[in-house]
């Protein structure tokens, strides 16, 4: 007996690549295995076409060549290409976007992680916003960094181990615990 999904549009994350030359390929596929909405830059569209990969919104900043004929076209305008998607994907109500990016600036990040669900894939690691409070099970030894520094920082179930670096202290549950709005996390792509 089998069974039927209907995914529904909006339902899975939008996919904004703004960068694939260090993404691995098979992971890239995963992330488009409910076919998400697919926004990139004309660099990075190409890439994309190249493999076969359907692109839905292009963003540009004046200069473009479209490479698939049915992608739609949306200027930057004065934003950088990451908040012109942003703002797009918040004004038409999609809750979450995975980002694949190859130049990570937590500052763009930043003023969109309590507007929209954000997790960015960069240099082999998942990064996502988390509010105080957040916890999440993880296997022993596991390796979390925070990216940011928060303030009055507490936390369980990790033990420090560097500057940033934290790692499992047993299976279960770790739980985070500061003073500022988000904190980006990070940890190793499985």
């Amino acid at each position: 007996m089998s069974s039927h999904h209907i995914v529904r549009e909006k339902q899975e994350p939008a996919l904004l690549v703004l960068g694939i030359d260090s993404f691995p390929e098979e992971l890239l596929g995963q992330l488009l295995e409910w076919s998400p909405t697919v926004i990139t830059t004309p660099h990075t569209a190409e890439k994309l076409d190249a493999s076969g990969i359907k692109v839905d919104w292009m963003i540009t900043d004046g200069d473009h060549g479209i490479i698939q004929s049915d992608v739609k076209v949306m200027s930057a305008g004065d934003a950088t290409m990451a908040a012109a998607a942003f703002n797009y994907l918040i004004a038409n109500h999609y809750p979450a976007v995975n980002v694949v990016t190859d130049e990570l600036d937590l500052n763009v990040f930043l003023q969109y992680a309590g507007k929209i669900n954000l997790v960015i894939f960069h240099d082999q690691q998942k990064i996502y916003a988390v509010n105080s409070g957040f916890s999440k099970w993880k296997p022993a030894n596991e390796i979390i960094k925070l990216l940011t520094e928060p303030d009055g920082l507490k936390y369980t179930g990790l033990e420090r181990i560097g500057e940033g670096e934290y790692k499992t202290t047993g299976d279960g549950f770790f739980t985070l615990q500061f003073k500022d709005a988000f904190l980006f996390v990070a940890e190793a792509v499985d």
